[in-house]
């Protein structure tokens, strides 16, 4: 029997309407048991034609741990990166339980999908992000745009991450639809972050005269840098 209809939930609503018969979220497929039916089977897309006696029925409460670790057993700090494990399958009883199922895989995916429908969509650049940063992260805000660029194509490429990303920096174009997944990144990551501040870092190191005096140790911390 079919749980209740979902209510308050504007994102998963319309995701649900965009849906048709069948739909990839990133490296997921989703699509209805039975055309106009309010249940769903979520697979990965690698899978798309195996027979389902070959895939490993999971319930939609232990997908938390397929998102956990790659096929090799390493873990996936970043959810949207391309290498989501396959073989499994799991069918959501009704609407509220596909959004528990694409977001256990995708966390907060189909919030930002529906935000990026907005025009414009609620963006924040890399200048405004790092503005706001404290504590050891406040020196990404003095990476220039051509440092912020190699971040980019460090953390950002296809072959890292999923999202198609619609932040940016001066003279760097955001994300083409055709290159990501419906998955949008509307604000530099965690480890986006991490690696601007660790390029900011070694940008401060190397810039330094020779014989000058001590830099902001706020900036650049006591620990050697990477």
């Amino acid at each position: 029997m079919a749980g209740p209809k979902v209510l308050g939930n504007p994102a998963l609503e319309a995701f649900i309407a965009a849906l048709s018969v069948r739909c990839v979220l990133a490296q997921v497929q989703v699509r209805q048991v039975r055309r106009g039916g309010n249940s769903f089977e979520s697979r990965h897309v690698a899978d798309s034609d195996q027979p389902e006696a070959q895939l490993r029925l999971v319930p939609v409460s232990d997908l938390r741990q397929i998102a956990l670790f790659s096929a090799s057993g390493v873990f996936r700090p970043l959810k949207s990166a391309p290498n989501l494990v396959t073989g499994w399958r799991t069918i959501a009883a009704d609407e509220h339980e596909l959004g528990l199922v694409l977001d256990q895989i995708y966390p907060g995916g189909i919030a930002d999908w529906f935000a990026a429908r907005r025009d414009p969509p609620p963006v924040t650049s890399y200048r405004e992000f790092t503005a706001r940063q404290t504590g050891m992260y406040r020196i990404a805000a003095t990476l220039d745009d051509q440092g912020v660029a190699g971040a980019i194509g460090e953390c950002c490429h296809v072959r890292c991450c999923l999202k198609r990303r619609l932040w940016t920096v001066e003279g760097v174009a955001i994300d083409a639809p055709d290159e990501k997944s419906l998955l949008a990144c509307l604000e530099p990551c965690a480890l986006m972050l991490d690696a601007a501040r660790v390029a900011a870092r070694r940008a401060r190191s190397s810039q330094r005269p020779e014989g000058s005096g001590p830099i902001d140790g706020a900036l650049l911390e006591d620990e050697p840098l990477p």
